[in-house]
């Protein structure tokens, strides 16, 4: 008889010892990274046959070292300690022009300049110099739209959400979601007060806010914040906290918007009555919340369903796509989420879907519960949003959906 008993524990510790591999690998990528969005550029446009003249050659070269140095300290010091709201600016605009270059430079001279020789076009040197243009113009148009799109007003995204549990007097009661406002470095008091008086024309019975208000505490983002008490809804005004929140003293977050008139759902719910029709109304913390070390802060899905009547429907605010899970364990009929951003930044998606089960949009899960994740209404970050539009969301609860003429 052969004992296996000694190889056992070997056959465990290949997965443990990937999973730790890894995490190591991990560790680098702050690192490894910045040189990446920086140093495939530089050599697209300089350094793969162009044949630039020298001073063209070394200039250019200067300035994307320049970036590569620059880009970290400025994020270091915009959103470390010292949290210099100019620097933030500066590192957050060279991080979304670096990405949006280092894509269309590795996508342009993989597929263009092959293309460009199958078609016979010009000579080596021609080529590299006509992909070179490619990829500067694209760039310069897609961060121009895209710092337009970062910055206007959101667009209403209008859809019915049918759950079967709902009773007839709560058809049609009109929800309306923003989240990731991500009020930050660049003052967007103005734009706050327009998406507030946006918010006000769709006669909302429930808005909702799951999280991500600002980047910084609620003291120093107060100014760009107070429009949310301007706030109109005929029944609640309800919000749960972001990952954000937790980077910048939660409870004063807590504790402002409690202040400009809405109610905080943390780890509860309230009972939302129409028509002599009852909606459970209830909110989590952050995923996230807990690893803070903020006393009293985790998302905690039983305490925000204690006492609810398991017959009544149940509509979930939290903020992060991946609770679902657990909200689908729960029986939740519909769950509200950002925290993606639609990726905000094309193919960004892609990184987000390792995280997220969700980018964006309304999703099923289990037999019940479905999921709808926003793409936000601000922005974190670098001021641009390419092919992932913010939104502000309306949508109407239907017991059935209306059919079509």
């Amino acid at each position: 008889m052969t004992d296996t008993s000694s190889t056992r524990p070997g056959e465990g510790e290949a997965p443990a010892l990937r999973k730790s591999r890894l995490h190591r690998l991990m560790r680098y990528i702050p690192l490894i990274a910045p040189v990446l969005l920086w140093a495939v550029p530089c050599w697209v446009l300089l350094h793969s046959g162009q044949h630039w003249p020298l001073p063209v050659s070394l200039t250019g070269t200067a300035l994307f070292a320049l970036g590569l140095i620059g880009m970290p300290l400025a994020m270091a010091r915009g959103h470390g300690r010292r949290q210099q709201d100019r620097a933030a600016i500066t590192g957050d605009t060279l991080l979304g022009a670096s990405w949006v270059l280092f894509t269309w430079s590795v996508l342009l001279g993989v597929l263009l300049r092959p293309a460009l020789a199958v078609a016979g076009v010009g000579e080596s040197q021609d080529r590299a110099r006509i992909v070179a243009w490619a990829v500067l113009g694209v760039t310069a148009v897609l961060l121009a739209w895209g710092y337009a799109e970062a910055r206007r007003v959101p667009r209403v995204r209008r859809l019915d959400v049918r759950l079967p549990r709902l009773g007839p007097g709560l058809d049609g009661l009109r929800v309306v979601l923003i989240t990731d406002t991500h009020y930050g470095p660049l003052d967007r008091a103005r734009w706050s007060a327009r998406v507030c008086e946006t918010v006000n024309t769709l006669q909302a019975d429930l808005v909702c806010h799951t999280g991500d208000i600002a980047d910084g505490t609620a003291e120093r983002r107060r100014a760009q914040a107070a429009p949310l008490g301007a706030v109109r809804a005929t029944r609640a005004r309800v919000y749960v906290t972001g990952n954000h929140e937790y980077y910048s003293e939660a409870q004063g977050w807590v504790d402002l918007m409690d202040e400009l008139g809405w109610e905080p759902l943390r780890n509860r719910h309230l009972l939302l009555e129409r028509g002599g029709d009852t909606l459970v109304v209830a909110g989590v913390d952050d995923v996230t919340a807990e690893s803070s070390g903020l006393a009293g802060h985790r998302a905690h899905l039983a305490g925000a369903l204690h006492g609810v009547d398991p017959g009544l429907p149940v509509l979930l605010l939290a903020h992060q796509p991946k609770f679902v899970d657990r909200a689908a364990a729960a029986g939740v009929d519909l769950q509200l989420s950002g925290h993606t951003h639609g990726g905000q930044i094309w193919p960004f998606h892609h990184l987000v879907r390792i995280d997220q089960p969700v980018v964006a949009g309304l999703s099923r899960h289990g037999s019940r519960t479905l999921l709808y994740t926003s793409r936000g209404t601000g922005f974190w970050g670098p001021p641009f949003r390419v092919f992932a539009p913010s939104e502000i969301t309306l949508l109407v609860l239907r017991t059935h959906l209306p059919t079509s003429p």
